[in-house]
């Protein structure tokens, strides 16, 4: 790790990179494969990021997952090994709150594996975070499925909190979907306006409802891939394939089910359910049976595909294996 810590001057990547008036530095709570791709794309663009994580080794984890994926943006030629080390430099670990004191915002961006909402657990990091940071800094959330108002109902200053959700891969998509409460106001607004210009993302601003638009797009297509695929109509390979062919996506169906975690996923759909009471929105049981056996998708290298080292091969599963 001595390497990662080397003074960055003389790449010329420092913080002097960031003119007086604008955002300097980020704090993420919660480091999974979401909060990683956030931290990475932030970083490049010169800005400091802290993120909170449960425990010392869980930190050092993520260090190792961070090495890996700028590797890999460096093996398709997308990187030096200077540029790599500028971006880890402006990144620390940590799993005390105080150390988030001088962000001038916060993304908190969690992957409870708890069964049901993470309402409340949200909420009461949420309120951590209030109790350290400047009364001008802008708390927001990654969240998909809950609603802003409801996290922000217990702070003494829900005025300044947003939903600001990204997208996977952070790094490729430029829209963020940002979601004002009721009670944000235009400061916090008009500040992640000026963090998504620094970052290079267009906003698209979102009337406050569960799943936001690419949510609520997603999860009916994938029930609906499901239902393909338990009729017998076509195989999870092919029906990936033609929805890439004829659409465009970068992934199919279940490639990004995938992607997501289908625990995640089926947190997305149980909220989206609970909310709206409507059919598409329910999960498959195919989803159900996958989470329930832990094949979770490329964290755990099995779910629809199987992988190797997070890498997808030619391998798919049955819904016989799934049964």
């Amino acid at each position: 790790m001595a390497e990662i810590v080397e003074s960055i001057e003389k790449y010329g990547l420092g913080k002097s990179l960031n003119k007086k008036g604008t955002l300097s530095k980020i704090g993420i709570i919660g480091c999974g494969s979401m909060g990683q791709e956030i931290a990475l794309h932030i970083s490049k663009y010169g800005l400091e990021v802290v993120f909170i994580d449960v425990s010392q080794q869980r930190i050092k984890e993520v260090f190792v997952s961070l090495n890996g994926r700028l590797d890999e943006i460096i093996n398709k030629w997308g990187l030096t090994g200077s540029e790599k080390r500028a971006i880890l430099q402006r990144i620390t670990g940590t799993t005390d709150y105080y150390d988030l004191q001088d962000c001038e915002l916060i993304i908190e961006t969690i992957n409870s594996k708890k069964p049901g909402t993470s309402k409340e657990i949200r909420k009461g990091i949420l309120k951590k975070v209030e109790s350290v940071i400047a009364e001008d800094a802008v708390i927001t959330s990654n969240t998909a499925t809950l609603m802003i108002s409801d996290l922000a109902s217990e702070l003494k200053h829900p005025e300044r909190v947003l939903g600001l959700h990204f997208i996977s891969p952070a790094q490729k998509i430029k829209i963020v979907e940002v979601v004002k409460s009721a009670k944000t106001n235009e400061k916090s607004f008009d500040m992640i306006v000026k963090f998504a210009r620094m970052i290079e993302k267009t906003i698209v601003q979102v009337q406050e409802s569960p799943g936001n638009i690419h949510t609520r797009m997603v999860v009916p297509m994938i029930n609906e891939a499901c239902s393909i695929l338990m009729e017998g109509v076509a195989s999870v390979k092919d029906i990936d394939n033609t929805m890439k062919g004829a659409t465009g996506f970068q992934f199919g169906p279940f490639e990004m089910a995938d992607k997501i975690g289908l625990d995640k996923l089926l947190k997305w759909m149980d909220n989206l359910y609970q909310e709206f009471g409507e059919y598409r929105y329910k999960a498959s049981p195919i989803i159900k049976r996958l989470v329930r056996i832990n094949h979770l998708g490329r964290r755990t290298n099995i779910g629809f595909y199987r992988y190797s080292n997070g890498k997808k091969t030619q391998q798919t599963v049955t819904c016989a294996e799934i049964n």
